[in-house]
């Protein structure tokens, strides 16, 4: 039967030894001591770290991979199925979260920097006259109600993004609000929906996104000026 030292492990997995040091300290990674007190470890120990650095990859903290490896060892394979699914499904809602808040970020990062670029070089220092420092600008959620009702793709564009929101919003449940419409979608499809928000404002400034996640759901809210109704309908209506 094969054994490692410590700097043998280190080698055979390519993780530090400080590392298989904390690994053992945290209870994952259990070694044997040679009569001079020296670690050994067994060819499991390579599995094992092959399935930690995995689960770590999934985002799981080292008390979730150690209650994992507890399931791993017990041999069956439907168990750690049954016991990781819920776990990575948890992660995947997180990072649909912090997706959606990065896109909003990014659409009023885009809708700075367009406003700052309207704004004329002055050589004098900056005021409340330049404009991004007055404090009664509009916010950045109202900037729909003002915005041209015109969007600045055509052609084989704009029905690529058509086909790309029919599919993202493909059996939504659709509630009126007041200047536009509420879909209700699984919370899975977060990050391709406020990517195409993000996408959505570049070219169609006039439609106002707002999402929110509610658990299992995903609510998006898309208004638009009286004269981008018609626009918003015929983006958003139901599959025929």
């Amino acid at each position: 039967m094969t054994s490692y030292r410590i700097s043998q492990l280190a080698d055979r997995s390519g993780v530090p030894a400080t590392t298989l040091r904390f690994y053992e300290g945290a209870g994952l990674l259990p070694a044997d001591r040679t009569p001079a007190g020296h670690r050994l470890y067994g060819e499991d120990a390579v599995e094992r770290l092959a399935f930690i650095k995995t689960a770590k990859h999934l985002g799981l903290a080292l008390e979730e991979i150690g209650e994992l490896l507890e399931v791993w060892e017990a041999g069956a394979c439907r168990d750690v199925k049954a016991d990781l699914r819920p776990r990575i499904a948890a992660r995947l809602t997180e990072a649909d979260a912090r997706a959606a808040e990065l896109a909003a970020f990014t659409a009023s990062l885009h809708t700075a920097l367009k406003h700052l670029d309207t704004l004329p070089d002055r050589a004098g220092p900056c005021d409340p006259q330049c404009g991004f420092l007055a404090p009664s600008a509009p916010a950045p959620a109202e900037v729909w109600r003002t915005a041209p009702v015109a969007c600045s793709l055509t052609g084989d564009g704009l029905r690529e993004r058509t086909a790309q929101w029919r599919e993202a919003v493909d059996g939504a449940a659709r509630t009126a609000v007041p200047d536009g419409i509420r879909l209700t979608l699984p919370v899975e499809r977060t990050a391709r929906v406020a990517e195409l928000a993000a996408a959505e404002q570049q070219c169609c400034p006039f439609f106002d996104f707002r999402l929110h996640l509610d658990g299992p759901r995903l609510h998006l809210e898309v208004r638009a000026p009286a004269d981008g109704a018609d626009l918003l309908t015929d983006l958003f209506a139901p599959a025929a």
